[in-house]
């Protein structure tokens, strides 16, 4: 490890770089290190405005891919931006290669991540310390139902334009606290329909919030899959789970609602997110459109 610098933000690497580059963007302020990706992520400000810089070709202490590749998949990722354009989706403002790397940078969007694991060990220390996904379930459920609202938009506008949401999680999702506002990232991931699953158990995506079709190779992930991970992620925000129903997740590899009584809404509501989740895709939703109207009319009477 070696702790590499930029203005007074230091970060750790395994190798030491110099992103004095980045200065021509304002002073930095802000930094993600903690990628498997193999890109930094780094907060740059001017006294205009902010920009969020994400950079591949960064040997990251929990890469997962080399830096040639992290370039490669970056690279193949820009165009998703571009295509699936939403009112909530972080938007670009240019892209280039810069030595070994490969840069994208984007409009800041405010907002906290609602699945900041880079600061778990924070809040493990600092107990009295919410992190974003606590305040979050903490908001009225107003607020709340006006959020799963965006995220329903999202989701079908991916669908509409042929592409299907690998890997989206509470992590693509950043909620501004004082003015509400969400803003969806990291959608790098996201493919061109038709998708198989060519991985098997390894597919993409977080075992807390994943359908069955994700562990099985040669599966179809398809607008069904996406409707699963909703509904699951629907549960997160207003449903409660012990530490040990979401430690059953990664050991059964399935994700199981929590009970009635550990849910926030009514009864009906309830039912329709079951519908959602449900192991069969047969007995799922056939489309955003029929679980938004379902979603709709029960949550309208809750």
């Amino acid at each position: 490890m070696i702790i590499n610098k930029l203005d007074s933000i230091e970060f750790r690497l395994k190798e030491l770089h110099d992103f004095t580059w980045l200065k021509k963007y304002g002073t930095a302020f802000w930094v993600v290190d903690e990628t498997g990706s193999g890109c930094i992520c780094i907060g740059m400000e001017d006294a205009e405005r902010k920009y969020f810089c994400k950079i591949a070709g960064v040997n990251t202490l929990e890469a997962e891919v080399s830096p040639k590749e992290s370039v490669v998949i970056l690279k193949e990722a820009v165009h998703l931006y571009y295509d699936l354009a939403h009112p909530n989706l972080i938007k670009i403002i240019e892209e280039y290669d810069y030595n070994q790397f490969y840069v994208v940078v984007f409009e800041w969007a405010d907002g906290e991540c609602l699945f900041d694991h880079w600061n778990f060990e924070t809040y493990q220390r600092n107990i009295t310390m919410k992190s974003p996904r606590e305040k979050f379930r903490e908001l009225p459920v107003s607020k709340k139902l006006k959020a799963i609202e965006v995220l329903f938009s999202f989701l079908q506008n991916v669908n509409r334009k042929g592409y299907v949401a690998v890997d989206f999680y509470d992590g693509s999702i950043m909620y501004d606290f004082l003015t509400d506002a969400i803003t969806i990232c990291d959608i790098d991931f996201f493919q061109k329909a038709p998708v198989i699953n060519d991985k098997g158990i390894e597919w993409f995506g977080t075992k807390r919030l994943k359908a069955p079709e994700e562990y099985i190779e040669g599966s179809v992930i398809d607008e069904q899959t996406n409707i699963f991970t909703l509904g699951a992620l629907i549960f997160e925000f207003f449903g409660s789970f012990s530490d040990e129903e979401i430690d059953q997740r990664y050991c059964n590899n399935q994700f199981v609602p929590c009970a009635f009584q550990n849910w926030q809404l009514d009864k009906r509501s309830y039912q329709v997110v079951c519908k959602a989740v449900s192991w069969n895709r047969v007995n799922r939703y056939r489309t955003f459109e029929e679980f938004f109207h379902e979603w709709k009319s029960a949550t309208e009477i809750s």
